[in-house]
């Protein structure tokens, strides 16, 4: 190969690497170069795949709840969103690319309150708006198997079909669940507070909620939520250190006339 022709290959592979690089909510530097519009494709095909495949809640009492919950906390990151509760014991819930929520009826038995349910919900929803499932399909796929995983997505029971669900951040339903980072984890955690605190919600609840996720989990009950996340002990430590500017944006947010009062 002459030397052109390695400085072209070079500046074309510098070139791909800049514009795949993006910035998440935090600040925090991202390699993604999937399509977003492929990536809420798939989202929106695991979304209905899931509303076929398994029982949906008609409990008028639990969908308002979760309505009331989840319409506050996406009104803070705009788009129209889907939000869906399942019969499913397990405490467990999720967001999509693409605007979609689904919400086990599992954890609806669980939290107390609608502050808890808004930790849960808001900590999903920050995981679309930091685009996390793009950075693993990116970090994990070429382009060539990107497209055979957007096409995979409809069928979640072959093994690709679960690697790709598992990506998206859901796929306990088809025997796979592929955790997310530790460190996407955690500014998940920082985004959904944020996100609940600027919608009106108390954030000091998030502490109380992992506490009871906790004790949820030595028991016997299923905890497909706690199976994929970070101990509990370091989660709540970094919690209470970030609680002081949550508490800030909710004292603003409640100033500015947001005070939800979704009753479970």
């Amino acid at each position: 190969m002459g030397i052109s022709m390695m400085k072209l290959l070079l500046t074309f592979l510098l070139v791909s690497f800049l514009a795949a690089c993006a910035t998440s909510p935090t600040g925090r530097t991202q390699l993604v170069f999937m399509p977003d519009t492929e990536v809420n494709s798939m989202g929106l095909q695991a979304f209905d795949t899931l509303k076929r495949e398994n029982q949906i809640s008609h409990n008028a009492a639990n969908n308002r709840f979760v309505n009331c919950v989840a319409s506050a906390i996406t009104r803070e990151v705009g788009g129209e969103w889907e939000v869906v509760v399942f019969e499913d014991r397990s405490l467990n819930a999720f967001a999509l690319p693409g605007g979609k929520i689904g919400v086990h009826t599992g954890l609806l038995d669980l939290v107390d309150n609608q502050d808890q349910l808004a930790v849960v919900i808001g900590h999903e929803v920050g995981h679309v708006t930091a685009r996390h499932s793009n950075e693993r399909l990116s970090q994990q796929v070429g382009t060539n198997l990107g497209i055979s995983l957007v096409q995979a997505v409809a069928a979640p029971q072959s093994a690709l079909g679960q690697t790709a669900v598992g990506l998206l951040g859901i796929g306990a339903q088809y025997g796979i669940i592929m955790p997310y980072s530790r460190l996407q984890e955690s500014e998940a955690d920082m985004i959904g507070l944020d996100l609940m605190a600027k919608a009106g919600f108390n954030p000091s609840e998030s502490i109380k909620l992992w506490q009871k996720m906790e004790q949820a989990s030595q028991g016997a009950q299923l905890v497909e939520f706690h199976s994929t996340h970070p101990s509990h002990t370091s989660r709540i430590q970094n919690l209470q250190a970030y609680l002081p500017k949550a508490q800030q944006l909710r004292q603003q947010a409640n100033a500015a006339g947001k005070n939800p009062r979704c009753t479970k």
